[in-house]
């Protein structure tokens, strides 16, 4: 008999979960089960759902089975709204419903309705939600620290919040929180040693750097924030200068013991419903799935140029493992083909104001009341947001987050290939 467990998922819209066959666990001689995609003409929404079901049945199945080792004893992600965790709100509290109905029941300071993929990959690695580095209460740092604030930007911005409201938490301001972070752990250990009394406090130990894994999930608002003021021609011109931003702060964090790092790109922002709304375009732009054209292929633009720079610092830093992540191919799937994937909307918001395509209007955002011709109007959620790809019009709901850590987890759409199942014992992210 085959040591091998095959479970035969049959469909042709799913190639970003498990592209091929691979082994999840292994136990000296016996392969615990491996996992492999065929292919059919099309997906139903039911067999999708089953996939989906399949493969959490499975996960949770290999919990009992693994010993839960990983090797990343943290994460410190550095971001803006698609990976704040609470930050943003710590610094300026003003956050409301109906954010965070999903998971948290409740405003949890994460632009969505739930879970972001940093919080599935905590999950899958069987650690903590990561707690912003600005909430001074509650906050755990032993398994790491979320930098990433809404709104925040690669470059220093040369503006106000209050102007503009891009944050003032840009990369470099994160990176600085970090060396700071760094320093006073250090600290905290060596009193502990100097009066021979451990510390209590919840923070990490000074070896712990050399053992995380580093995270990249911004650059969105450096792009979109000047889009309809300076077009794509404009925004070209200072692009370079991020690509160049990230790539200096992965060297010194690198000098500072971090060995790994994880870089996504750029999201497909010509299928957002805000930026459809918001930003100048015609009818011939649109694709088949009704995305802007000239912006999505901008993005690309970005990103190759993102991948290309960090082909070339994977050369400078040959003990370091630098792994770009091409989100915007899995993303502009589900925009594309969202019912293949078990969602029903593409480019049309859970929560907003207005209906139609998109339900975005830009004068009442999620959550807001607002008085528009004369009538005070709410920008409400959907009851289904399981079934959208937006939450929003600018953020990805729970439900799309997770199928992106899906992809991110397998390591096929990253460059080099980096399974993490190779890394960890991973735990189930239902």
């Amino acid at each position: 008999m085959s040591p091998y467990i095959y479970i035969y998922i049959y469909t042709k819209s799913l190639p970003f979960f498990l592209p091929k066959p691979i082994v999840l666990l292994q136990e000296k001689d016996l392969v615990v089960v491996a996992l492999k995609c065929g292919a059919l003409e099309r997906c139903e929404k039911m067999s999708c759902m089953n996939y989906l079901m399949i493969l959490t049945m499975v996960l949770s199945c290999l919990v009992g089975l693994s010993h839960g080792k990983c090797d990343f004893k943290a994460i410190f992600n550095f971001g803006d709204s698609n990976s704040d965790t609470g930050g943003f709100f710590a610094a300026f509290p003003a956050e409301s419903g109906p954010f965070g109905i999903t998971y948290f029941n409740k405003p949890s300071g994460r632009a969505s309705d739930g879970r972001l993929i940093l919080d599935f990959l905590a999950q899958a690695f069987g650690l903590p939600f990561l707690s912003p580095y600005l909430q001074s209460i509650g906050s755990n740092f032993r398994h790491g620290a979320n930098y990433a604030t809404l709104a925040s930007t690669v470059l220093l911005p040369n503006t106000s919040l209050f102007v503009s409201g891009i944050s003032p938490f840009s990369l470099a301001i994160q990176l600085n929180q970090m060396k700071q972070f760094i320093t006073k752990v250090q600290e905290i250990h060596q009193q502990g040693i100097s009066c021979n009394c451990p510390s209590e406090t919840k923070t990490p130990s000074p070896d712990i750097f050399g053992k995380s894994l580093y995270t990249f999930y911004i650059g969105q608002n450096d792009f979109t924030s000047n889009l309809a003021s300076v077009g794509i021609g404009g925004v070209k011109e200072y692009l370079p200068q991020v690509v160049s931003q990230i790539t200096a702060t992965i060297k010194e964090l690198y000098n500072l013991g971090g060995l790994t790092f994880m870089v996504q790109n750029l999201a497909p922002v010509g299928c957002y419903p805000s930026f459809l709304v918001q930003l100048p375009h015609n009818g011939s732009d649109l694709d088949e799935f009704g995305c802007m054209v000239s912006y999505n292929n901008a993005v690309v633009d970005y990103n190759n140029m993102l991948k290309d720079a960090m082909r070339q610092i994977r050369e400078t830093l040959p003990k370091a493992s630098i792994i770009y992540v091409d989100t915007y191919t899995v993303l502009l799937n589900l925009f594309h083909h969202p019912t293949s994937h078990g969602l029903k909307y593409g480019t049309k918001a859970c929560c907003g104001y207005g209906g139609g395509d998109y339900n975005f209007n830009p004068k009442v955002y999620c959550g807001n009341t607002k008085e528009i011709n004369g009538s005070k109007v709410t920008a409400t959620a959907c009851d289904d947001p399981y079934n959208y790809v937006s939450w929003d019009g600018i953020h990805a709901t729970e439900a799309a987050n997770k199928l992106i850590t899906y992809a991110i987890l397998n390591g096929s759409y990253s460059d080099p290939p980096f399974p993490l199942q190779e890394h960890c014992d991973l735990q189930p992210i239902g």
